[in-house]
Protein backbone atom coordinates (compact mmCIF):
# COMPACT_ATOMS: atom_id res chain seq x y z
CA UNK A 1 0.00 0.00 0.00
CA UNK A 2 1.61 3.26 -1.21
CA UNK A 3 0.31 5.29 1.72
CA UNK A 4 2.46 3.33 4.21
CA UNK A 5 5.96 3.23 2.75
CA UNK A 6 8.94 2.12 4.82
CA UNK A 7 10.82 5.15 3.53
CA UNK A 8 8.31 7.35 5.37
CA UNK A 9 9.09 5.81 8.75
CA UNK A 10 10.43 9.14 10.05
CA UNK A 11 7.14 10.84 9.18
CA UNK A 12 4.96 8.21 10.88
CA UNK A 13 7.19 7.80 13.92
CA UNK A 14 7.38 11.56 14.49
CA UNK A 15 3.72 12.26 13.81
CA UNK A 16 2.28 9.43 15.89
CA UNK A 17 4.66 9.95 18.80
CA UNK A 18 3.83 13.67 18.89
CA UNK A 19 0.08 13.21 18.35
CA UNK A 20 -0.20 10.28 20.76
CA UNK A 21 1.41 12.00 23.71
CA UNK A 22 -0.36 15.31 23.00
CA UNK A 23 -3.68 13.42 22.81
CA UNK A 24 -3.07 11.81 26.20
CA UNK A 25 -2.17 15.22 27.60
CA UNK A 26 -5.30 16.84 26.17
CA UNK A 27 -7.55 14.02 27.39
CA UNK A 28 -6.28 14.68 30.89
CA UNK A 29 -6.65 18.47 30.52
CA UNK A 30 -10.29 18.17 29.48
CA UNK A 31 -10.88 15.42 32.02
CA UNK A 32 -10.19 17.99 34.75
CA UNK A 33 -13.30 19.93 33.63
CA UNK A 34 -15.22 16.69 33.07
CA UNK A 35 -14.41 15.58 36.63
CA UNK A 36 -15.78 18.89 37.93
CA UNK A 37 -18.94 18.41 35.86
CA UNK A 38 -19.61 14.81 36.88
CA UNK A 39 -19.00 15.41 40.59
CA UNK A 40 -21.04 18.61 40.62
CA UNK A 41 -23.75 16.88 38.55
CA UNK A 42 -24.16 14.43 41.43
CA UNK A 43 -24.08 17.30 43.92
CA UNK A 44 -26.55 19.65 42.18
CA UNK A 45 -27.74 20.20 38.59
CA UNK A 46 -27.75 23.96 39.21
CA UNK A 47 -24.14 23.82 40.44
CA UNK A 48 -23.13 21.79 37.38
CA UNK A 49 -24.80 24.24 34.99
CA UNK A 50 -23.28 27.24 36.79
CA UNK A 51 -19.76 25.86 36.57
CA UNK A 52 -20.30 24.93 32.92
CA UNK A 53 -21.30 28.54 32.29
CA UNK A 54 -18.20 29.81 34.10
CA UNK A 55 -16.04 27.42 32.12
CA UNK A 56 -17.05 29.25 28.95
CA UNK A 57 -14.94 32.13 30.25
CA UNK A 58 -12.17 29.61 30.93
CA UNK A 59 -12.60 28.47 27.32
CA UNK A 60 -12.15 32.07 26.14
CA UNK A 61 -8.96 32.28 28.21
CA UNK A 62 -7.84 28.97 26.77
CA UNK A 63 -8.33 30.26 23.23
CA UNK A 64 -6.33 33.41 24.01
CA UNK A 65 -3.52 31.47 25.65
CA UNK A 66 -3.49 28.71 23.02
CA UNK A 67 -3.28 31.39 20.33
CA UNK A 68 -0.27 32.94 22.03
CA UNK A 69 1.28 29.50 22.59
CA UNK A 70 0.71 28.38 19.00
CA UNK A 71 2.26 31.63 17.77
CA UNK A 72 5.40 30.71 19.69
CA UNK A 73 5.30 27.12 18.44
CA UNK A 74 4.92 28.07 14.75
CA UNK A 75 8.03 30.28 14.73
CA UNK A 76 10.04 28.21 17.20
CA UNK A 77 9.50 24.96 15.26
CA UNK A 78 10.99 26.55 12.14
CA UNK A 79 14.04 27.68 14.13
CA UNK A 80 14.21 24.16 15.58
CA UNK A 81 14.42 22.82 12.03
CA UNK A 82 17.52 25.00 11.60
CA UNK A 83 18.77 24.12 15.12
CA UNK A 84 18.97 27.83 16.03
CA UNK A 85 18.34 27.90 19.79
CA UNK A 86 18.77 31.52 20.91
CA UNK A 87 15.95 32.88 18.67
CA UNK A 88 13.59 30.28 20.17
CA UNK A 89 14.16 31.78 23.63
CA UNK A 90 13.53 35.30 22.30
CA UNK A 91 10.29 34.31 20.56
CA UNK A 92 9.11 32.60 23.76
CA UNK A 93 9.76 35.76 25.77
CA UNK A 94 7.60 37.82 23.38
CA UNK A 95 4.75 35.30 23.55
CA UNK A 96 5.00 34.96 27.33
CA UNK A 97 4.75 38.73 27.84
CA UNK A 98 1.65 39.03 25.67
CA UNK A 99 -0.14 35.96 27.07
CA UNK A 100 0.54 37.00 30.66
CA UNK A 101 -0.82 40.48 30.07
CA UNK A 102 -4.04 39.24 28.45
CA UNK A 103 -4.58 36.61 31.17
CA UNK A 104 -4.04 39.15 33.94
CA UNK A 105 -6.61 41.52 32.43
CA UNK A 106 -9.23 38.79 32.06
CA UNK A 107 -8.52 37.49 35.57
CA UNK A 108 -9.05 40.93 37.13
CA UNK A 109 -12.31 41.31 35.17
CA UNK A 110 -13.86 38.04 36.37
CA UNK A 111 -12.69 38.51 39.96
CA UNK A 112 -14.23 41.98 40.11
CA UNK A 113 -17.43 41.38 38.10
CA UNK A 114 -18.24 37.63 37.96
CA UNK A 115 -22.04 37.95 38.01
CA UNK A 116 -22.10 40.72 35.41
CA UNK A 117 -19.94 38.64 33.09
CA UNK A 118 -22.10 35.52 33.46
CA UNK A 119 -25.38 37.42 33.00
CA UNK A 120 -24.13 38.05 29.46
CA UNK A 121 -24.37 34.28 28.95
CA UNK A 122 -27.60 33.39 30.75
CA UNK A 123 -30.55 35.04 32.48
CA UNK A 124 -31.12 32.10 34.88
CA UNK A 125 -30.36 33.78 38.22
CA UNK A 126 -29.67 30.61 40.24
CA UNK A 127 -27.27 29.24 37.63
CA UNK A 128 -25.47 32.58 37.34
CA UNK A 129 -25.09 32.81 41.12
CA UNK A 130 -23.54 29.33 41.30
CA UNK A 131 -21.25 30.09 38.37
CA UNK A 132 -20.16 33.42 39.87
CA UNK A 133 -18.95 31.74 43.07
CA UNK A 134 -16.77 29.45 40.96
CA UNK A 135 -15.57 32.13 38.52
CA UNK A 136 -14.44 34.62 41.19
CA UNK A 137 -12.03 32.04 42.63
CA UNK A 138 -10.89 30.71 39.25
CA UNK A 139 -9.80 34.19 38.14
CA UNK A 140 -6.73 33.92 40.39
CA UNK A 141 -5.46 30.96 38.32
CA UNK A 142 -5.61 32.63 34.90
CA UNK A 143 -2.04 33.97 34.76
CA UNK A 144 -0.76 30.65 36.17
CA UNK A 145 -2.63 28.81 33.40
CA UNK A 146 -1.03 31.10 30.78
CA UNK A 147 2.53 30.53 32.02
CA UNK A 148 2.09 26.76 32.09
CA UNK A 149 0.68 26.53 28.58
CA UNK A 150 3.33 28.80 27.06
CA UNK A 151 6.06 26.61 28.54
CA UNK A 152 4.40 23.39 27.40
CA UNK A 153 4.02 24.80 23.85
CA UNK A 154 7.67 25.85 23.87
CA UNK A 155 8.72 22.31 24.74
CA UNK A 156 6.35 20.91 22.11
CA UNK A 157 7.97 23.06 19.40
CA UNK A 158 11.30 21.28 20.00
CA UNK A 159 9.59 17.86 20.09
CA UNK A 160 9.67 17.49 23.88
CA UNK A 161 6.04 16.52 24.50
CA UNK A 162 6.24 14.13 27.45
CA UNK A 163 6.43 16.99 29.96
CA UNK A 164 2.98 18.14 28.79
CA UNK A 165 1.57 14.73 29.62
CA UNK A 166 3.26 14.72 33.05
CA UNK A 167 1.98 18.21 33.86
CA UNK A 168 -1.59 17.28 32.95
CA UNK A 169 -1.46 14.05 34.92
CA UNK A 170 -0.38 15.93 38.04
CA UNK A 171 -3.29 18.35 37.55
CA UNK A 172 -5.84 15.54 37.14
CA UNK A 173 -4.75 13.66 40.26
CA UNK A 174 -4.71 16.82 42.40
CA UNK A 175 -8.04 18.03 41.03
CA UNK A 176 -9.97 14.77 41.46
CA UNK A 177 -8.66 14.23 44.99
CA UNK A 178 -9.48 17.75 46.12
CA UNK A 179 -12.86 17.68 44.33
CA UNK A 180 -13.75 14.57 46.32
CA UNK A 181 -12.68 16.25 49.55
CA UNK A 182 -13.99 19.79 49.05
CA UNK A 183 -17.21 19.37 47.03
CA UNK A 184 -18.72 16.70 49.27
CA UNK A 185 -16.81 17.31 52.52
CA UNK A 186 -14.98 13.98 52.76
CA UNK A 187 -11.86 13.09 54.81
CA UNK A 188 -12.54 15.82 57.34
CA UNK A 189 -12.69 18.68 54.81
CA UNK A 190 -15.61 21.15 54.78
CA UNK A 191 -18.40 20.66 52.22
CA UNK A 192 -17.93 23.65 49.91
CA UNK A 193 -19.81 22.57 46.77
CA UNK A 194 -19.09 24.93 43.88
CA UNK A 195 -16.39 26.81 45.80
CA UNK A 196 -14.71 23.51 46.61
CA UNK A 197 -14.50 22.66 42.90
CA UNK A 198 -12.91 26.06 42.24
CA UNK A 199 -10.34 25.73 45.02
CA UNK A 200 -9.45 22.25 43.74
CA UNK A 201 -8.93 23.47 40.19
CA UNK A 202 -6.83 26.49 41.23
CA UNK A 203 -4.60 24.22 43.32
CA UNK A 204 -4.23 21.87 40.36
CA UNK A 205 -3.19 24.80 38.12
CA UNK A 206 -0.47 25.78 40.59
CA UNK A 207 0.77 22.18 40.72
CA UNK A 208 0.94 22.19 36.89
CA UNK A 209 3.10 25.30 36.80
CA UNK A 210 5.50 24.05 39.46
CA UNK A 211 5.94 20.76 37.58
CA UNK A 212 6.75 22.35 34.23
CA UNK A 213 9.07 24.93 35.82
CA UNK A 214 11.14 22.19 37.43
CA UNK A 215 11.46 20.43 34.07
CA UNK A 216 12.25 23.53 32.00
CA UNK A 217 14.75 25.08 34.42
CA UNK A 218 16.53 21.98 35.71
CA UNK A 219 15.95 18.95 33.45
CA UNK A 220 15.57 20.07 29.81
CA UNK A 221 18.82 19.84 27.80
CA UNK A 222 17.63 21.31 24.49
CA UNK A 223 16.90 24.97 25.23
CA UNK A 224 18.55 25.64 28.62
CA UNK A 225 15.91 28.20 29.59
CA UNK A 226 16.94 30.56 32.41
CA UNK A 227 14.63 32.73 34.56
CA UNK A 228 15.77 35.87 32.71
CA UNK A 229 14.57 34.36 29.39
CA UNK A 230 10.97 34.89 30.51
CA UNK A 231 11.45 38.65 30.18
CA UNK A 232 14.29 39.08 27.62
CA UNK A 233 12.18 40.75 24.94
CA UNK A 234 14.02 42.05 21.86
CA UNK A 235 12.47 44.38 19.29
CA UNK A 236 13.14 42.23 16.21
CA UNK A 237 11.63 39.08 17.70
CA UNK A 238 8.69 40.98 19.14
CA UNK A 239 7.97 42.30 15.64
CA UNK A 240 8.24 38.78 14.23
CA UNK A 241 5.95 37.45 16.91
CA UNK A 242 3.36 40.20 16.41
CA UNK A 243 3.33 39.61 12.66
CA UNK A 244 2.95 35.82 12.96
CA UNK A 245 1.51 35.19 16.41
CA UNK A 246 -1.07 37.96 16.78
CA UNK A 247 -3.27 36.63 13.91
CA UNK A 248 -3.36 33.28 15.75
CA UNK A 249 -4.26 35.04 19.01
CA UNK A 250 -6.99 37.03 17.25
CA UNK A 251 -8.28 33.85 15.62
CA UNK A 252 -8.35 32.09 19.00
CA UNK A 253 -10.01 35.11 20.60
CA UNK A 254 -12.60 35.30 17.83
CA UNK A 255 -13.32 31.60 18.24
CA UNK A 256 -13.50 31.88 22.03
CA UNK A 257 -15.87 34.84 21.88
CA UNK A 258 -17.98 33.04 19.27
CA UNK A 259 -18.24 29.99 21.54
CA UNK A 260 -19.28 32.33 24.36
CA UNK A 261 -21.96 33.84 22.12
CA UNK A 262 -23.12 30.32 21.27
CA UNK A 263 -23.39 29.57 24.98
CA UNK A 264 -25.37 32.79 25.43
CA UNK A 265 -27.80 31.68 22.71
CA UNK A 266 -28.23 28.23 24.28
CA UNK A 267 -28.41 29.87 27.73
CA UNK A 268 -31.63 31.61 26.70
CA UNK A 269 -33.36 28.46 25.49
CA UNK A 270 -34.25 27.18 28.97
CA UNK A 271 -32.78 25.13 31.81
CA UNK A 272 -32.94 21.84 29.88
CA UNK A 273 -30.86 23.29 27.04
CA UNK A 274 -28.31 24.74 29.48
CA UNK A 275 -28.05 21.43 31.34
CA UNK A 276 -27.78 19.41 28.11
CA UNK A 277 -25.02 21.66 26.83
CA UNK A 278 -23.28 21.41 30.20
CA UNK A 279 -23.16 17.63 29.70
CA UNK A 280 -22.38 17.55 25.98
CA UNK A 281 -19.70 20.25 25.85
CA UNK A 282 -17.05 18.66 28.12
CA UNK A 283 -17.72 15.18 26.66
CA UNK A 284 -17.15 16.57 23.17
CA UNK A 285 -14.00 18.35 24.34
CA UNK A 286 -12.55 15.05 25.52
CA UNK A 287 -13.31 13.38 22.17
CA UNK A 288 -12.01 16.42 20.24
CA UNK A 289 -8.52 15.87 21.67
CA UNK A 290 -7.90 13.43 18.83
CA UNK A 291 -8.12 16.12 16.17
CA UNK A 292 -6.57 18.87 18.28
CA UNK A 293 -3.57 16.64 18.96
CA UNK A 294 -3.16 15.84 15.25
CA UNK A 295 -3.34 19.59 14.58
CA UNK A 296 -0.57 20.34 17.08
CA UNK A 297 1.57 17.47 15.80
CA UNK A 298 1.08 18.55 12.19
CA UNK A 299 2.04 22.13 13.05
CA UNK A 300 5.34 21.05 14.62
CA UNK A 301 6.14 18.54 11.86
CA UNK A 302 5.31 20.94 9.02
CA UNK A 303 7.01 23.92 10.71
CA UNK A 304 10.20 21.99 11.36
CA UNK A 305 10.31 20.70 7.77
CA UNK A 306 9.75 24.20 6.36
CA UNK A 307 12.60 25.42 8.59
CA UNK A 308 14.82 22.69 7.12
CA UNK A 309 14.01 24.05 3.64
CA UNK A 310 12.79 20.74 2.16
CA UNK A 311 9.68 21.98 0.31
CA UNK A 312 9.04 18.75 -1.61
CA UNK A 313 8.86 16.87 1.68
CA UNK A 314 6.50 19.52 3.08
CA UNK A 315 4.08 18.90 0.21
CA UNK A 316 4.29 15.13 0.58
CA UNK A 317 3.63 15.36 4.31
CA UNK A 318 0.63 17.64 3.76
CA UNK A 319 -1.02 15.09 1.46
CA UNK A 320 -0.47 12.19 3.86
CA UNK A 321 -1.69 14.22 6.82
CA UNK A 322 -5.05 14.92 5.16
CA UNK A 323 -5.78 11.20 4.90
CA UNK A 324 -4.84 10.70 8.55
CA UNK A 325 -7.17 13.56 9.56
CA UNK A 326 -10.13 11.88 7.87
CA UNK A 327 -9.36 8.59 9.63
CA UNK A 328 -9.25 10.44 12.96
CA UNK A 329 -12.65 12.02 12.18
CA UNK A 330 -14.33 8.68 11.59
CA UNK A 331 -12.72 7.25 14.72
CA UNK A 332 -13.91 10.23 16.81
CA UNK A 333 -17.44 9.82 15.47
CA UNK A 334 -17.48 6.16 16.46
CA UNK A 335 -16.13 6.87 19.96
CA UNK A 336 -18.74 9.56 20.58
CA UNK A 337 -21.64 7.39 19.42
CA UNK A 338 -20.43 4.33 21.32
CA UNK A 339 -19.69 6.15 24.56
CA UNK A 340 -22.57 8.61 24.87
CA UNK A 341 -24.85 6.18 26.70
CA UNK A 342 -22.23 5.40 29.34
CA UNK A 343 -21.40 9.07 29.88
CA UNK A 344 -25.05 10.08 30.22
CA UNK A 345 -25.59 7.36 32.83
CA UNK A 346 -23.27 9.23 35.23
CA UNK A 347 -25.62 12.22 35.44
CA UNK A 348 -28.68 12.58 37.64
CA UNK A 349 -30.69 15.14 35.66
CA UNK A 350 -34.26 15.65 34.47
CA UNK A 351 -35.68 13.60 31.60
CA UNK A 352 -35.83 16.67 29.34
CA UNK A 353 -32.17 17.48 29.98
CA UNK A 354 -31.15 13.83 29.43
CA UNK A 355 -33.03 13.55 26.10
CA UNK A 356 -31.67 16.84 24.80
CA UNK A 357 -28.10 15.95 25.83
CA UNK A 358 -28.42 12.67 23.90
CA UNK A 359 -29.53 14.59 20.78
CA UNK A 360 -26.69 17.11 21.15
CA UNK A 361 -24.14 14.29 21.31
CA UNK A 362 -25.55 12.67 18.15
CA UNK A 363 -25.21 15.99 16.31
CA UNK A 364 -21.65 16.43 17.57
CA UNK A 365 -20.73 12.91 16.44
CA UNK A 366 -21.51 14.03 12.86
CA UNK A 367 -19.83 17.44 12.97
CA UNK A 368 -16.67 16.02 14.58
CA UNK A 369 -15.83 14.36 11.24
CA UNK A 370 -15.65 17.79 9.63
CA UNK A 371 -13.78 19.27 12.59
CA UNK A 372 -11.21 16.50 12.44
CA UNK A 373 -10.36 17.40 8.85
CA UNK A 374 -10.70 21.16 8.55
CA UNK A 375 -9.22 22.22 11.92
CA UNK A 376 -5.91 20.30 11.58
CA UNK A 377 -5.66 21.29 7.91
CA UNK A 378 -6.03 25.00 8.63
CA UNK A 379 -4.61 25.34 12.15
CA UNK A 380 -1.99 22.60 11.75
CA UNK A 381 -0.76 22.50 8.15
CA UNK A 382 -1.53 26.04 6.94
CA UNK A 383 -0.61 27.92 10.13
CA UNK A 384 2.33 25.61 10.83
CA UNK A 385 3.60 26.27 7.32
CA UNK A 386 3.72 30.01 7.98
CA UNK A 387 0.37 31.43 6.77
CA UNK A 388 -1.17 32.38 10.11
CA UNK A 389 -3.56 35.07 8.80
CA UNK A 390 -5.76 32.80 6.69
CA UNK A 391 -7.40 30.99 9.61
CA UNK A 392 -8.47 34.31 11.14
CA UNK A 393 -10.06 35.52 7.90
CA UNK A 394 -11.79 32.19 7.36
CA UNK A 395 -13.23 32.08 10.89
CA UNK A 396 -14.51 35.65 10.66
CA UNK A 397 -16.41 34.88 7.46
CA UNK A 398 -17.91 31.54 8.48
CA UNK A 399 -18.54 32.07 12.19
CA UNK A 400 -19.48 35.75 12.37
CA UNK A 401 -20.90 36.13 8.87
CA UNK A 402 -22.92 32.92 8.58
CA UNK A 403 -23.20 30.65 11.63
CA UNK A 404 -24.04 33.09 14.41
CA UNK A 405 -26.59 35.17 12.42
CA UNK A 406 -28.39 32.01 11.22
CA UNK A 407 -28.41 30.51 14.71
CA UNK A 408 -29.74 33.74 16.22
CA UNK A 409 -32.60 33.79 13.69
CA UNK A 410 -33.31 30.12 14.35
CA UNK A 411 -33.49 30.58 18.13
CA UNK A 412 -35.26 33.91 18.52
CA UNK A 413 -37.03 34.79 15.26
CA UNK A 414 -38.15 31.54 13.65
CA UNK A 415 -38.32 29.69 17.01
CA UNK A 416 -37.08 26.48 15.43
CA UNK A 417 -36.57 23.40 17.66
CA UNK A 418 -33.54 23.52 19.96
CA UNK A 419 -31.67 20.70 18.14
CA UNK A 420 -31.93 22.64 14.85
CA UNK A 421 -30.38 25.71 16.46
CA UNK A 422 -27.66 23.56 18.02
CA UNK A 423 -26.84 22.00 14.63
CA UNK A 424 -26.61 25.42 13.00
CA UNK A 425 -24.20 26.54 15.72
CA UNK A 426 -21.87 23.67 14.75
CA UNK A 427 -22.48 23.66 10.98
CA UNK A 428 -19.32 25.56 10.05
CA UNK A 429 -17.30 22.47 11.02
CA UNK A 430 -18.74 20.80 7.90
CA UNK A 431 -18.79 23.73 5.46
CA UNK A 432 -15.19 24.79 6.14
CA UNK A 433 -13.96 21.43 4.83
CA UNK A 434 -14.35 22.64 1.23
CA UNK A 435 -12.15 25.65 1.95
CA UNK A 436 -9.56 23.46 3.66
CA UNK A 437 -9.29 21.10 0.67
CA UNK A 438 -8.59 23.95 -1.75
CA UNK A 439 -6.28 25.94 0.52
CA UNK A 440 -4.02 23.08 1.60
CA UNK A 441 -3.57 21.57 -1.87
CA UNK A 442 -2.56 24.85 -3.52
CA UNK A 443 0.55 24.97 -1.27
CA UNK A 444 0.70 28.78 -1.21
CA UNK A 445 0.91 28.70 2.59
CA UNK A 446 4.59 27.64 2.71
CA UNK A 447 6.53 30.59 4.15
CA UNK A 448 9.87 31.02 5.89
CA UNK A 449 9.42 32.92 9.17
CA UNK A 450 13.01 32.74 10.42
CA UNK A 451 16.10 34.92 10.11
CA UNK A 452 19.43 33.53 9.01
Amino acid sequence: MKFFKKTDSYFYNTFFSLAGIIALQNVIVFSVNLADNIMLGRFSETAMSGVSLANQIQFLLQMLVNGAANGVAVIASQYWGKRHIEPIRKVFSAGFLLASGLSLLLGVLVIAFPQQVLFLLSDEAAIVQAGAEYLRIMGFSYIVFAATNLLVALMRSVESVRIGFAVSLVALVVNIFLNYCLIFGHLGFPQLGVKGAAYATVTARIAELLTVLVYVLFIDKKLHIRPKDFFSVEKQYMKDYIKTGVPIILSGSSWGIAMTVQTAIIGRLGEAAIGANAIAAPVYQVVSVLYSSTSNAASVLIGKTVGEGDINRVKKYAKKLQILFLIVGLLSCGILLAGKGLILSFYEVSEATFALANTFLIILSVTVIGSSYEAPCLCGIVSGGGDTKFVLKNDLIFMWGIVLPLSFLSAFVFKWPIPVTFFLLKSDQITKCAVAVVKVNRFKWIRQLTHS
